[in-house]
């Protein structure tokens, strides 16, 4: 790449979607595009519809959010339709600031973050073009130069709401500069930035006996003050605290519970009436979107204080739990590890899942449906199939606990205690013992864990440990099997010509000797047993096969092994038991004969070429299950 090139290109694109031109031509654009004129609140919501909305199982999925957000599908939709999408169309919540409120580490900051980063991405787009009065400290609405007597006629004229008015520095410049005539008053592109402090703030408290208010809302400049004889003089006062800067996008109010009461006061009359009191100057109109975090205790401390009862009834509070998908969780450890250095490390499969499926453990909570434990739940949120349970009892379950998922170990220890696995000298690859074994390591350091807290954390890195053990058997098993997919077409195709046969009364033909003979109860007993199917169960479960082979043929689909689940994972474990005392023998032997080594091989080469494995943590995991297999 032609690095000079790239930054040559940037700059030209940098220009060209600069403009500036007056008030007058600025209508036109209104005209043409009347979208330029909305709020920031529609604008955020536009932002996050132009990445792409898609629809799954029911559920708005928003593209905006996908890579680093995960598992909060149902937090997203909330927070995007309930606030968002309401405050775009001025329904009330508009004058609301958003609170999300959720444990550490469950990826409030992140979300904010993102928006911040999108709405200056949405603002050098065509579709996300905004503009302000050119030199305004607060970059606000040009369409706020229109008196407010003629504004009923020209928003029916152009299609558009205008709300506000000018801020003190762009009414006198309005009467100084260019004589009240606000057809010549010039207008520019803007483009939202959070480092050149155009349209994104952020304010974070600090020591309130040093904090100044003027932190948010500006300040008199006192060397001028002289020169224009008063403190009331725009001219006098530098409009570039938070709330100015931030017009027109998104303010991000970090730990907005632990702030002075003071800077609070003015977030009253910002969200309900849109203005804010500054100096000695009227009221100054304000268009931003204020978003604050805090955690589940500090809210609770704030709710409990009766003097907070105004500001509190001026909050939307979107709760942000942990995620409590063992998948989604993987992906946000594979992210994190691989936004480090040590991304050269092979992590073998089932690693992350390992670690993932202890911390979702720690979130969930004991349901009260019958039959239903922790592991079952766990696999049910993850979108496994759990016999004996539907799609109602998971939509039941996840009603069930308003506050499941604010509680249990965050990420962010996982990730440390993988990185404490990563980090030792001279390793090439880790795998799910060494991370369960740093978890482990790491419970009597948790500052905030109790005794009885950790008991229970041993015994669900038990749990995963167990699930990881069915998975390294269930993948060296298949290894094992030769042409595997060929074998269990073949013992598909079987186990279909006898229930068949059984179903309908009838012999089955021998291929090699055309002798007729009853169907193989015992093959078919053989396979249904691997998914516990009883022998008062077997007629049933076999019609069930039939009827749903006859509905795929009348749609002219083929039934394979992996049509019916159930069936796919019996003919699995079938073929798998069958083959457990070879890989038993194989796997535990010292000094190998030249058979068993040439199996071994065979075996490694497709755990690296099809299963995503080094040859190192493929020998370890062969040398694991041996030991497995012969307890």
């Amino acid at each position: 790449m032609d690095i000079f090139k790239r930054i040559s290109e940037h700059r030209r694109e940098q220009e060209q979607a600069a403009w500036s031109g007056s008030f007058a031509e600025y209508i036109d654009i209104v005209k043409e595009h009347p979208g330029v004129a909305k709020t920031a609140h529609a604008r955020v919501y536009d932002m996050i519809a132009w990445h792409g909305i898609s629809e799954e199982n029911g559920r708005k999925r928003y593209k905006f959010f996908d890579n680093e957000i995960f598992g909060l599908d149902r937090t997203i939709e909330k927070l995007v339709e309930e606030y968002f999408h309401s405050a775009a169309r001025r329904l009330d919540v508009k004058k609301r600031i958003l609170l999300l409120m959720g444990p550490v580490s469950g990826g409030k900051s992140t979300i904010v973050t993102m928006l911040k980063r999108g709405m200056e991405r949405y603002s050098r787009s065509p579709q996300g073009a905004l503009y302000a009065i050119k030199g305004c400290p607060m970059h606000e609405e040009p369409l706020h130069l229109v008196p407010n007597e003629l504004r009923g006629d020209i928003e029916r004229e152009l299609g558009v709401k205008i709300e506000g008015s000018l801020c003190p520095s762009c009414a006198m410049r309005l009467k100084t500069d260019y004589g009240s005539r606000i057809e010549d008053v010039m207008i520019e592109r803007i483009f939202l930035s959070e480092e050149e402090r155009v349209g994104i703030g952020t304010f974070s408290p600090s020591d309130p006996k040093s904090q100044d208010i003027a932190d948010l809302t500006g300040s008199i400049d006192f060397s001028t003050i002289t020169e224009f004889g008063a403190e009331s003089d725009p001219r006098a006062y530098r409009f570039d605290g938070e709330l100015n800067k931030a017009n027109r996008g998104l303010m991000e109010f970090q730990e907005m519970l632990k702030c002075d009461e003071k800077f609070l006061w003015n977030l009253l009359s910002l969200t309900q009436e849109g203005n804010f009191k500054a100096g000695r100057f009227a009221l100054i109109s304000a268009d931003e979107l204020i978003v604050a975090h805090t955690n589940e205790s500090e809210y609770k401390s704030f709710i409990a204080n009766k003097k907070n009862e105004a500001l509190q009834s001026r909050m939307i509070v979107m709760q942000v739990p942990y995620n409590l998908k063992v998948s989604e969780e993987e992906k946000i450890y594979r992210k994190l590890i691989q936004q480090s250095d040590m991304k050269h490390i092979h992590i073998a499969p089932h690693s992350l899942r390992a670690a993932a499926v202890f911390s979702v453990m720690t979130r969930l909570k004991e349901s009260k449906k019958q039959g239903m434990d922790l592991v079952k739940k766990m696999r049910l949120y993850d979108g496994e199939t759990v016999e004996g349970f539907k799609d109602a009892d998971l939509k039941e379950m996840q009603n069930e606990y308003i506050e499941e998922g604010m509680t249990g170990i965050d990420p962010r220890y996982v990730i440390n205690r993988i990185s404490s696995a990563l980090i030792r000298q001279n390793l090439e690859f880790i795998n799910a013992l060494d991370v369960l074994r740093a978890l482990k390591d790491g419970l009597d350091q948790h500052p905030s864990i109790t005794k009885e807290e950790r008991e229970r954390y041993l015994n669900y890195i038990s749990v995963a440990r167990k699930e990881y053990d069915e998975l390294a058997k269930k993948e060296v098993q298949k290894a094992f099997v030769y042409s595997y997919e060929e074998s269990a077409k073949t013992l598909f195709n079987n186990y279909l010509d006898n229930i068949e046969a059984y179903c309908n009364w009838q012999k089955i033909k021998d291929a090699l000797t055309g002798e007729e003979m009853d169907p193989d109860e015992r093959l078919m007993r053989s396979i249904e047993e691997q998914i516990g199917v009883s022998e008062n169960a077997k007629k049933a479960f076999r019609e069930e096969i039939l009827i749903r082979m006859s509905t795929y043929s009348r749609k002219g689909k083929k039934f394979e092994h992996g049509s019916h689940e159930r069936l796919r994972e019996a003919i699995e474990k079938k073929l798998f038991s069958d083959l457990k005392d070879i890989v038993k023998i194989t796997t535990s032997t010292k000094t190998p004969d030249e058979n068993q080594l040439k199996k071994i091989n065979e075996v490694i080469k497709r755990l690296v070429d099809e299963h995503g494995y080094t040859t190192g943590s493929a020998n370890e995991l062969l040398r694991y299950v041996g030991s497995l297999l012969n307890r």
